[in-house]
């Protein structure tokens, strides 16, 4: 060791310099742990997957070894830094949800990817340790099979909550999470336990009833699951329940206690753009590809696509009960996309009388090519 990395070595632990650089660079929480996970996180993964819980999230499958084994994806590693950036919302993220005619998007994607600006920072606080310490090391936001919320758990940050997402008991429900690994041996903090209690103010708030059990997620029935991940046309079962949720949902998240110790978000990239706060509907419905790739630039929502987007809007609009919004949502009965086309279906059949909708589909259902789209005319008329 030389140079810059052995005069920090001397002055302090290299465990409070990197924490240091790490608020520095504007984390919020930082942790370290060994880079292993116990048994029970890889066997909780696979009794997921076993489960079919994964719905079509194929990519959860394809890796699940290297998820449940940090160092099968690096033999080297022997830490983990774990850092956390406050996202807390300045208002109640439920408060939406009762406005029939505007949209309720997730906390997380009122504004900018949050992947960029973490991993932008890891690479920045990764570069600075590197050269400090002489080291090696490899950076993970949640897109590399690393299971950070298991690790944050052990790297003291927080504890997995019954609704198996993070809590903090500084931050509650509202920490992003990176990962460091590195061949540094650091002393790891003492693992955060679980303070969930009997208190199950998460399950019972799922629209979806989402969790067979405690810590149990079933992504399939999950809102966020349904209106990001999954490429498909949604269940019927689900449609009423999703109100004006468009993109994501937080209600597990909103009402956890713990909540009362979360602080809004100082990040300025964070901080949510006034028109996503709570869209309106009738403008979200006319967007073309193009207009809605422009709309959303920069923002994770643009990842899912116009036409799954227009597919969640549309189940919105049939939710909202507005006459308003059936011109535009028999505009859409037009529109190329046979997702699309179907969603414009459903929501008709919601807002329109009995006889009118019988009406259109005499004019416009019975010439449908698409099955799926059939299926949601005659469904709509009781055919």
């Amino acid at each position: 060791m030389h140079g810059a990395g052995a005069l920090a070595i001397a002055t302090d632990s290299p465990r409070s310099l990197i924490r240091d650089k790490a608020l520095d660079l504007g984390f919020d929480a930082v942790g370290f742990s060994d880079a292993a996970l116990g048994p029970e996180a890889g066997d909780a993964l696979a009794d997921f997957l076993e489960a079919g819980y994964h719905g079509d999230m194929g990519w959860l499958e394809a890796r699940s070894e290297q998820r449940g084994h940090p160092r099968s994806l690096w033999p080297e590693a022997r830490s983990a830094i774990v850092l956390g950036l406050n996202y807390g919302p300045d208002r109640d993220p439920l408060a939406t949800l009762d406005r029939d005619d505007r949209a309720t998007i997730s906390v997380y994607a009122r504004n900018r990817d949050y992947h960029d600006l973490i991993k932008k920072r890891l690479k920045a606080l990764g570069r600075w340790t590197a050269e400090t310490f002489d080291c090696q090391l490899k950076v993970f936001v949640d897109t590399a099979p690393v299971m950070e919320k298991p690790l944050a758990a052990r790297a003291g940050l927080g504890w997995q909550g019954k609704h198996s997402n993070l809590v903090s008991r500084a931050f509650g429900s509202w920490l992003f999470l990176g990962v460091i690994l590195s061949d540094l041996t650091l002393r790891p903090d003492p693992a955060e336990r679980d303070h969930c209690g009997h208190c199950r103010r998460c399950l019972d708030a799922c629209p979806t009833n989402a969790f067979p059990a405690p810590y149990r997620l079933d992504a399939r029935r999950c809102i966020s699951y349904l209106t990001i991940e999954h490429k498909g046309h949604i269940d019927r079962e689900f449609r009423a329940a999703m109100g004006n949720r468009i993109y994501g949902c937080d209600d597990c998240l909103s009402v956890c206690p713990w909540n009362k110790f979360a602080s809004t978000t100082e990040e300025p990239a964070l901080t949510p753009r006034e028109d996503l706060m709570a869209p309106e509907l009738a403008f979200l419905l006319t967007l073309d590809d193009r207009r809605f790739r422009r709309h959303f630039s920069g923002s994770p929502i643009k990842r899912i696509g116009r036409d799954r987007f227009l597919r969640n809007v549309l189940i919105a609009a049939g939710n909202s009960g507005r006459a308003d919004l059936v011109p535009p949502a028999q505009a859409l009965l037009d529109d190329p996309s046979p997702l699309v086309r179907a969603m414009a279906v459903w929501a008709l059949a919601q807002l329109l009388s009995k006889p009118a909708f019988a009406a259109a589909y005499r004019d416009r259902g019975t010439g449908e090519s698409d099955p799926a789209v059939r299926r949601e005319w005659k469904a709509g008329s009781n055919i």
